[in-house]
Formats: structure tokens, C-alpha cells, sequence
């Protein structure tokens, strides 16, 4: 549009400069190499405008196949070139030359082609026309003619029987009517020979240059129709005729990259000429530049043809600045440059090619490309470091470099340790086991770097290697074991306990250090617990197992210090009857790698915690503390991650915001809490003189036997008889209803007369 808006303008300079920027870029289309050519002549003037305008044309026939370019070529060269024009001998040999060149491009074109025979014939005979020579000399001219007639004549072109009528017209002007060897119309056999078969050879293609009219109007069908024309041409195994086919297909759809390819690969399998495959690849890749594929068979097809390491570089660069849809493509570019300058080492090219190749391309790809492709190209760096460059640190600062970006990735450790056991450096091989058996990677990764250490100290190890990876491995595999267990019963719901839950459980284990060691008057607890609605027997057995097991792990915070390493532990199997066997057993956090997180917006969840941390990742499990009867957040939560690497980064978030509050994160150290030291000074006076199950009116005897046991005359609390009792003296403290049992402080507490009789009285 800038160009014949600049025509209509008449801004030559400019004009000029527009053509010739595009055309560094694009091939133009034949009408504007006319156009241009046009333009120039009509400001022509002097044998330097000749050469300029000769040149334009020169690379105009050579972009796309076009039989007018052609013609408008030739007939400026024979009336512009003095020598040409003159019929110098020079001359003449420049214009025979010329037509020849178009007769090979076009000359076997079915429907156009006979028009670049016509105007050679014409040449051949205005030369014979002005001939005032001797005989000899007209003689030879007379057989130019007659053998272009021949081989037009043996040419399956559009209008063959009116090639076969000029022809005999011209030998009756000749006076050659009577051929003593002419058998059918004074026409020689061989030529009618050749004529019958060219016929034959037209009329079986004609169906196809039918379609091709009648599809003109859509590229669609326009190329399903050249493909199978291309089809049935190779049928007949004449490269030259597939070739103009194939020119005359990519001068119509030009940015077809179907027949880009099609075209350099049947070049490639067939003519394997060079300066062609050359010609044609360059103007391939100039019309699709987005096809890798067309860039990937170029580099190979150079390096077939023998051509020079400057030339081949020179196609490299133009291919990595081209745009492509995926960076994988531009990893195929690389690695064929690189197996190329493999191939060429033994020519004496010097390694540091492959390896500022292999650098480029790291530089280049590696912030966009994926983890397997990555680790293609890292492999083959580290290999041809190792094979070819004899240098192995080098190797291995190349997987050393990927550790870096893709540490967490699985693959990339195993083919670090892949190659040191392949060159035999089984020390190096169990450092990197070392240094990465105890990192998470995704899926079962980890699970299976710690038995591949296994099987690689029993397969290349001694007994003390064996024994030491046994001893790092196991408590792993335990741990990833019970951490897979954790992850299962959060996934499955129907297996969790029905009443209790994390956020819970946190806040119940801070609930003994609110407790008073002071035993309150009994209204004054009657004024603080006000009674509950009665319970379900089976909601309050449930109940009362979370306050037991609570107040046990009140009583194991007080003591301050963490009873083992392991994140969480299980309790023993309960000995009563009233828990089923498949019930999951609570879990206890050590709080070794947790963070304590406050001022949380009461409308965030878990999983906007989750995400808050999802940048450093780690985390293993969220405990949002909610208020018990409303289950509304309190603005408070606890974050387990997975290592302290982890929880150190979550503190270095302190103070960002989570949705619209700014949230604060510590680190969890329950044995510094003030709380907890409460719980830890008064919690022996209050379990003393709490009860340890519910006060909901269920039953409830006052002694250790059960009510199976208990004597006739014995007064038992049931049901409204507690109404107006103190609730500390309801249920010894104690009272398992797993086992039947009371414990010591609850035989304490029965030994009291004094509480015995106000229990009798009220």
C-alpha cells in the first residue's frame, strides 16, 4: 500500500527506497516487479540505466515463476541491448542464452509455455530474415528454426496442433513440401512421433489444468488440486516436469507451506543439485519464514551439498531472528546447528563453537522452555563435554547450572548421577544420592530417589555404603509414609472423626490455660455454665473423647518440651468398646515448622492461606482457628510447612496483605507461650476438679464402678437430678467411659466425705 501510494505520488526516491526495503524482507509478486521495471525504464537514459533495469528483471524471474516477467524481460533486453539490436555475435549469443534460460524455467509450462517457444522462434527467424550471409551460413540458421520446431513439437503444451500447423506452413515457405523422408503431411516420423506422444501426454493432463481454472477462485481447492496434479507427475518420473509444476503451484500460493516443503524435499530426494536446492531453500524460507521445519532442512540440506561453515552459520542466524509458534521449535534450530558442528569436528573445527552454541541457546530458551526440553539440551550439553571436549568438570558445571533453575525436578538429579555412573565416578554418584534424598519432588519422585540410592549402594557401594544409605533412608520413607497417610485422610472425609477438626483441636489445646485453679462456688458455676440441651448419646461419647484427649495434650504442652522429631504422633488403641477399630486416630503437631498467623481477615479460608503462601510453597497443613458454636473464623491460624527453609520464608511475609488486612506470621513456639505456662503451673490443681467428660445430663455414677455395679440403695445423677448440683462435682475427674475406670485424681475426689455428702444432699 506505501509503494502505490508513493507511485501515484511520483516520490521516485523515496519509491525506490520502499521497493528495496520489502523486497530485504519479502519476495514481491511478478506484478510488481513489473511495475517497478516499468518505472524505471520510463526514466531510463543511458547504458547505466540498462544495466540497472537488466538487473531488476534478473531478480525478478528469479522470485516466482511468471511467463508475462518473462516476456517483458526478453523484449526489453532485445530492444535496449545495442548489441542485441546490432546482431553482433556477442549479442546474439547473450539473447540465445537468455531464451534458453526461459525455455528451461517455462518452457514445459501446459498452458503458458508455448508463448516463450513463439517468441523464440520469432528471434530465430527475424535473424534469418536479415541474414545476407553466404549459404552455409542460412543453412544453419534455417536448422535453428526448423530444431525449435522439433522441440516445441515434442512438448505437451495447450495449443500443440497449432504448433504442428505453423510448422508445416514454414517448411512449405522453405520449399521443403516434398521430404522424401516425410511419411504423413511431409512431416518427418520422429517428429510426428514425438508429436503423438507429446498429444497423449497433454490429454492426460488436461483434466487437471481444467480443475485448476475452474478452482481459481479459491487457494483451498486451488491446492488440493496442484498436490494431486504433483502426484500424478512424479508418476511419470520426469523432475523437470515436477519442478515447473512445483514453481507454478508456489507462484500461485506462495506462503503455502505444504508445497514449500514438498518442493525442497522432492529436490532433495531427486535433482540434488546444489545451486537449485540453494534457490529454492532461500526462497522458501523468505516466504514462510515461521515454518522451522523449512529453516531445519535448509541447514541439513547446506551441509549435504558440502557447503562452507560462513555459509551455514550465516542460514543459523537468519533462522533464530525469524518468529516462530513455540520455543521447541527454536530448540530443534540449535540442536541441528549443533549436530552439525559435531559432524564437522573431525574437519578441524574447534569445540568452542559447540559449547558458546550450547550457552546461547541455554541463555536464549531457558526461561521459556519446558523441563523436558531442558533437560534435552543439558543432556546432550554434558555429553559432548564428556565425549568430545575431555572435559568433566565442565559436565558438570553444566547439570550443576541446571540444579540451580530446576532443583526440584526429578530428572534432572537422575541424569546428573546417570552420567557419573556411566564414566565410573561412583563417589560423585553418592554425593548427589546425598544431597538429594531428603527433597520433595512431585508425585512418588521422592519415594524413588531414596530406593534408587538403595539399589545403587547394593549394585556399586561397599557394606558400609549400604548401611549408611539404609540409615538415612528409612526414617525418609517412614516420614513421606505417614505424610502420604495425612494427605489421604484430608482427601477422604468419610474416614476423618465426625466432631473433630483442626481448627478445633488448636483451639481446645489453649483451653486449659484459661482454667482457674480456684474451686468456684457452686451458683457462681451455675451462673457461668448455664446448662446445655441434652445430647445424643453417641454425639456426647464423641464429645467427651475430644475433651480427654485434649486436656492430655494440655497436660503434654505443659511440660514444654517436644517428646520426639516426628511432625505428628498417633495414640495408642483405645481400650474400650464404645470406639470403633476404624476410626483414624488424632494427630498431634510437634509445631517444629509452623507459623502462627495473625490479624487474618475473617472472611479468608484455608484456601486463601494457601495461596497466600503458594509463591514459597511447602505447606503442609492449615489449621484456621473458628469460633465452636458460631464456626466462624477467629482471625487466627496455624501453618505447618515441610521444612524450616520453608517456614522462614513464610515469616518474610510478615505483614503483607491477605485480601484487605495486613496479617502478621511468627513462628509457633508453644513452650513460650504464656498460655501454655499457665496451663503448665495450674493444670494439676484444675484436673483436680474439672470433670473430664461432658455435662450434658447423660448418665453418670458417682463412683468407679459402673452402673451395671452400683448397689440399689446408691443415689445416681441422671437426667434432670444435675440441674441444680456443681457441675465439678457431677463426674469424678477422670471418668473414662472407654474403660470403665477412674483415675487417681478421681479416687482422690471420691475419698472427700465432705463432697460426698453436699453430692447426697443436693
Amino acid at each position: 500500500e506505501l509503494i502505490q501510494c508513493l507511485r501515484k505520488s511520483g516520490n521516485i526516491e523515496k519509491l525506490r527506497a520502499a521497493r528495496e526495503e520489502m523486497n530485504k524482507y519479502f519476495p514481491l509478486t511478478p506484478k510488481m516487479w513489473q511495475d517497478w521495471a516499468k518505472d524505471e525504464i520510463s526514466l531510463s537514459s543511458g547504458r547505466g540505466s540498462f544495466d540497472d533495469i537488466e538487473k531488476l528483471y534478473e531478480r525478478g524471474v528469479q522470485e516466482y515463476l511468471n511467463i508475462k516477467l518473462w516476456r517483458d524481460y526478453l523484449d526489453y533486453v532485445e530492444e535496449h541491448d545495442q548489441s542485441v539490436s546490432q546482431c553482433s555475435q556477442s549479442g546474439l549469443s547473450k539473447m540465445r542464452d537468455l531464451y534458453e534460460r526461459a525455455i528451461t524455467a517455462g518452457g514445459l509450462h501446459v498452458t503458458e509455455g508455448s508463448k516463450l517457444w513463439e517468441a523464440y522462434r520469432e528471434y530465430e527467424m527475424a535473424i534469418l530474415t536479415i541474414n545476407d550471409g553466404n549459404d552455409e551460413e542460412k543453412a544453419k540458421q534455417v536448422q535453428r528454426v526448423r530444431a525449435l520446431f522439433h522441440r516445441q513439437l515434442s512438448v505437451p503444451l495447450a495449443d500443440i496442433e497449432s504448433t504442428l500447423a505453423a510448422y508445416k506452413s514454414w517448411e512449405a515457405e522453405e520449399g521443403n513440401t516434398r521430404d522424401p523422408d516425410s511419411q504423413v503431411d511431409d512431416v518427418p516420423p520422429n517428429v510426428l512421433s514425438a508429436y503423438k506422444k507429446a498429444s497423449e501426454m497433454y490429454n492426460a493432463r488436461k483434466q487437471y489444468e481444467d480443475e485448476l481454472s475452474d478452482a481459481a477462485e479459491s487457494e483451498a481447492n486451488k491446492l488440493q488440486v496442484f498436490l494431486k496434479y504433483i502426484k500424478f507427475e512424479e508418476s511419470f518420473g520426469d523432475p523437470a516436469r515436477v519442478q515447473v509444476l512445483y514453481e507454478r503451484a508456489v507462484s500461485e500460493l506462495p506462503v503455502s507451506s505444504d508445497l514449500w516443503m514438498g518442493y525442497t524435499s522432492y529436490l532433495d530426494r531427486t535433482l540434488k543439485v546444489p545451486a537449485i536446492l540453494k534457490s529454492v531453500y532461500h526462497r522458501a524460507t523468505r516466504n514462510c519464514t515461521w515454518v522451522s521445519d523449512l529453516w531445519v532442512h535448509y541447514l541439513l540440506s547446506l551441509e549435504r551439498i558440502r557447503a562452507s561453515e560462513d555459509e551455514l552459520r550465516h542460514v543459523f542466524e537468519l533462522a533464530i531472528q525469524c518468529s516462530f509458534p513455540s520455543m521447541n521449535e527454536y530448540l530443534n534450530i540449535y540442536l541441528t546447528r549443533v549436530d552439525s558442528l559435531r559432524r564437522g569436528m573431525p574437519t578441524g573445527l574447534d569445540f568452542e563453537l559447540i559449547r558458546q552454541t550450547f550457552v546461547d541457546a541455554a541463555e536464549f530458551l531457558s526461561p521459556q522452555l519446558g523441563i523436558e526440553e531442558l533437560l534435552l539440551l543439558h543432556a546432550y550439553w554434558a555429553k559432548l563435554e564428556c565425549n568430545i571436549g575431555k572435559d568433566i568438570a565442565a559436565a558438570r558445571a553444566v547439570w550443576e547450572n541446571a540444579l540451580k533453575k530446576s532443583g526440584c525436578v526429578l530428572e534432572v538429579w537422575q541424569h546428573y548421577i546417570s552420567m557419573e555412573i556411566e564414566m565410573g565416578h561412583t563417589h560423585e554418584a553418592r554425593s548427589l544420592y546425598k544431597r538429594c534424598y531428603s527433597k520433595k519432588f512431585a508425585g512418588s519422585g521422592s519415594e524413588a530417589v531414596c530406593h534408587a540410592w538403595i539399589r545403587f549402594e547394593r549394585e556399586h557401594g561397599t557394606l558400609d555404603d549400604y548401611d549408611l544409605a539404609i540409615k538415612k533412608v528409612t526414617p525418609r520413607l517412614k516420614e513421606l509414609i505417614m505424610f502420604k497417610a495425612q494427605q489421604e485422610a484430608k482427601s477422604d472425609p468419610s474416614s476423618a472423626p465426625k466432631e473433630t477438626s483442626y481448627a478445633n483441636d488448636s483451639s481446645q489445646k489453649r483451653k486449659p490455660s484459661k482454667m482457674t485453679s480456684k474451686v468456684q462456688p457452686p451458683a457462681k458455676k451455675r451462673k457461668d455454665n448455664p446448662p446445655k440441651k441434652t445430647m445424643s448419646s453417641d454425639d456426647h461419647r464423641s464429645k467427651e473423647q475430644s475433651i480427654d484427649s485434649h486436656l492430655q495434650e494440655a497436660g503434654e504442652v505443659s511440660k514444654g518440651k517436644a517428646e520426639a522429631p516426628v511432625e505428628m504422633k498417633v495414640e495408642g488403641e483405645s481400650k474400650g468398646g464404645n470406639t470403633s477399630s476404624n476410626q483414624p486416630k488424632p494427630y498431634f503437631y510437634s509445631d517444629k515448622c509452623t507459623a502462627y498467623m495473625s490479624n487474618i481477615d475473617l472472611k479468608a479460608t484455608e484456601l486463601h492461606i494457601r495461596g497466600f503462601f503458594s509463591d514459597i510453597g511447602g505447606v503442609v497443613d492449615i489449621r484456621l482457628l473458628r469460633d465452636r458454636s458460631t464456626k466462624k473464623s477467629r482471625g487466627l491460624a496455624y501453618v505447618d510447612f515441610s521444612d524450616k527453609d520453608h517456614l522462614e520464608a513464610a515469616i518474610r511475609k510478615n505483614k503483607q496483605k491477605l485480601l484487605s488486612k495486613k496479617v502478621s506470621i511468627a513462628p509457633s513456639d508453644p513452650s513460650k507461650s504464656k498460655k501454655n505456662r499457665e496451663a503448665g503451673t495450674s493444670f494439676k490443681v484444675v484436673s483436680d476438679k474439672l470433670p473430664s467428660g461432658g455435662d450434658h445430663g447423660e448418665k453418670a455414677p458417682v463412683d468407679g464402678t459402673s452402673e451395671k455395679e452400683m448397689p440399689k440403695g446408691e443415689t445416681k445423677i441422671t437426667g434432670k437430678n444435675t440441674l441444680f448440683a456443681p457441675r465439678a462435682l457431677v463426674k469424678p475427674l477422670g471418668w473414662n467411659k472407654k474403660d470403665e475406670k477412674p483415675d487417681v485424681a478421681a479416687e482422690e475426689l471420691k475419698s472427700n466425705d465432705e463432697f460426698r455428702n453436699l453430692l447426697l444432699k443436693k
